[in-house]
């Protein structure tokens, strides 16, 4: 069995491209594709299709709703609304308690519409986001509905705060934290994120990219 799905456990700072670069060069394969970017900077669950076969079928699994684990961090905002940005600005007031915090996360669950980062890969007229952000423009760019199904504290600590987040495909994380800390009057980024679970499939079942050998790759796929 050569063609077939492989559920990768992604690390971080690995591009989704570089991804399926080295498992096209441990398989041999050239015809492989995945289900969905995970940016260099977050870990977690990707989806990869292997031979002509499953890359025709792989669509099936793009718009399956998502979970993650995500880090953000309050009172400071970034241009990228992630780490990788550079500082726009610092809360200087007191520290957000824990009751504010799970009051403000409410007022963010079900169907909304999300406004896509500029940093995003996104396109808009055949352009994508971030290479007119990076030549420091911010076009006007349509909302897209999104749900969020269901936010949960997983741990807090001023002024790094860790939510479980299940939400449907297209959900940006780094917008929900940028809006989560507009919402507080603190700011906020996205100092982490991982993404564990894509429709039914889970981070549990995924094998870590290292841990994948050239002879035996194949009984990972299914």
């Amino acid at each position: 069995m050569t063609s077939g799905f492989i559920l990768i456990d992604k690390p971080l700072g690995l591009s989704s491209h570089a991804v399926v670069s080295r498992l096209r060069r441990l398989s041999g394969i050239k015809k492989i594709g995945h289900a969905g970017t995970l940016d260099p900077q977050a870990s977690g669950l990707m989806i990869l299709a292997v031979e002509r076969a499953a890359t025709k079928n792989i669509s099936q699994f793009v718009k399956m709703d998502k979970e993650y684990e995500a880090e953000i961090h309050l009172g400071l905002t970034t241009d990228t609304y992630d780490r990788e940005g550079k500082v726009l600005s610092e809360y200087q007031g007191e520290e957000i308690d824990r009751p504010k915090i799970i009051s403000a996360i409410n007022n963010f669950l079900g169907e909304q519409e999300q406004l896509p980062p500029m940093y995003s890969a996104k396109k808009v007229k055949g352009q994508k986001l971030y290479n007119l952000a990076r030549q420091g423009k911010d076009i006007v760019r349509p909302k897209q509905k999104i749900v969020i199904y269901n936010l949960a504290v997983m741990d807090y600590n001023w002024p790094i705060l860790k939510l479980k987040v299940a939400c449907s495909s297209g959900t940006y994380i780094r917008t929900l934290a940028y809006d989560l800390g507009a919402f507080l009057g603190v700011g906020a980024y996205l100092s982490g994120l991982r993404r564990t679970k894509v429709g039914s499939f889970t981070i549990d079942q995924a094998v870590e990219l290292g841990k994948i050998d050239p002879s035996d790759w194949q009984t990972h796929l299914f």
